[in-house]
């Protein structure tokens, strides 16, 4: 877990193996319905660019709007990726020809992204939602997460 995007030690994934990076888009990179692209933002892409990964948004939005920004960002994207299904995981590692192993999927929900990151294989990487702002259907779930989240809290402290 980490608190943004921007805290992820690019080079620290590189020796564990990773190659790839999935990113959820809304309240991961953007907050929810934000159409804009900060300059922090591009500069992160271009970080993980230059690390020598590849980068690619895979989010459960809409395609008029996951396109938008991949385009804008000029990633590989799949939009409407029914997460946590595995499916858009393992299609992106494929398409870069990586194995699910050498993925790290970065997202802010616990129960689509970082499940459907760890149901396919890949690392997964917890963020902070950048907006508190979001669809109702994530509200209520963010009220099961709060307690799993606790719960991998205290069992980290206790190691």
């Amino acid at each position: 877990m980490v608190d943004s995007v921007y805290d992820i030690d690019l080079e620290e994934l590189k020796k564990q193996g990773i190659r790839g990076i999935i990113a959820d888009l809304d309240n991961t990179l953007v907050p929810w319905r934000s159409c804009e692209i900060p300059c922090a933002l591009e500069d992160w892409f271009c970080r993980v660019r230059n690390a020598g990964l590849k980068i690619a948004v895979v989010s459960n939005n809409s395609p008029s709007r996951v396109a938008e920004f991949s385009s804008r960002l000029g990633v590989t994207c799949i939009a409407k990726a029914v997460k946590p299904r595995r499916g858009a995981f393992r299609r992106i590692a494929a398409d870069f020809g990586f194995a699910p192993q050498e993925m790290a999927v970065v997202g802010d929900q616990l129960f689509t992204d970082i499940l459907g990151g760890n149901r396919s294989g890949m690392y997964t990487i917890l963020v902070k939602p950048l907006s508190r702002h979001e669809f109702v259907g994530t509200k209520l779930v963010r009220l099961v997460e709060r307690i799993f989240l606790r719960r991998l809290q205290k069992r980290q402290k206790q190691k």
